[in-house]
């Protein structure tokens, strides 16, 4: 799963790289290396302006909360648990069926974290001595340094208590993709630590290529063979992965030192 991740990217950066054409000054956002779910985030959508003279769709940087909440959901309570939809069933469950058919988006990131439970804490937490194991946090990134561009899906809810003109009456939410982990050793494996992606957590948020961007995004396309024949994870070897500070756990921690790499533990406090 995707359930916390760091993006720093300046709004600048993300409009070139994305080539986005339209994006609201006032939706900008600060950097955040500790991206939790409910969290205001960066998506890249394509759709007509609101209010503009023709329907063309735009390409568009604009700011979303990250949980996706149902447009027949009666409450947004349930966002919270909806920050991720499966690459393998997305197509046919009943809060995604139809944002993978028409509004789907790219979620920027400079990678995303995951926990791994040492050997004898799993142990001592599986015997039921211990109530709270110590787990030790890893960030996966590109292993080129570029952007990861996380396939993901947006909606929009209308809080029918509020009225018309409120400006808390229509919620945009999102969600994270994700697809199985890679089973091959990461770029730069050296024998220490987890041997995959895999072993640190079986998913992983599906990165899309560039040459997949345009296709994804373009709401004119809406056959779900097509759509799903986009959600191919990509090539084995791509990203890489460290160890980082505990500090990541808590929410409430923010900055890049939280991305900063560690020492790798020693082999047999993983697994």
């Amino acid at each position: 799963m995707c359930g916390r991740y760091a993006a720093s990217r300046q709004p600048e950066d993300l409009t070139a790289l994305f080539e986005v054409q339209q994006r609201e000054p006032k939706e900008e956002l600060a950097p955040n290396w500790n991206v939790a779910p409910t969290d205001p985030v960066y998506v890249v959508l394509e759709r007509p302006l609101k209010g503009a003279e023709t329907p063309e769709p735009v390409r568009q940087l604009r700011r979303l909360r990250w949980g996706l909440v149902p447009s027949w959901a009666k409450t947004p309570d349930v966002g919270v648990k909806m920050i991720n939809a499966r690459a393998e069933t997305v197509h046919e469950k009943p809060s995604f069926r139809r944002p993978f058919s028409a509004r789907r988006c790219l979620i920027p990131a400079d990678g995303y974290y995951e926990w791994v439970t040492a050997k004898d804490e799993r142990q001592l937490e599986e015997q039921g001595k211990k109530k709270r194991a110590r787990k030790q946090p890893y960030f996966v990134t590109p292993a080129d340094g570029s952007v990861m561009a996380m396939a993901g899906l947006y909606e929009f809810w209308r809080d029918r208590t509020l009225p018309d003109d409120h400006p808390q009456a229509w919620w945009s939410t999102c969600t994270v993709i994700t697809t199985e982990a890679e089973q091959t050793p990461p770029a730069g494996f050296a024998g220490e630590g987890p041997a995959s992606l895999a072993a640190v957590h079986p998913r992983m948020p599906l990165v899309l290529t560039p040459d997949r961007w345009d296709a994804w995004l373009d709401p004119a396309t809406t056959d779900p063979d097509e759509l799903r024949g986009l959600l191919a994870p990509p090539a084995a070897g791509l990203m890489r992965l460290y160890p980082v500070g505990t500090d990541v756990s808590n929410v409430r921690n923010n900055g890049p030192q939280l991305t900063d790499a560690l020492a790798a533990p020693a082999e047999e406090t993983l697994f």
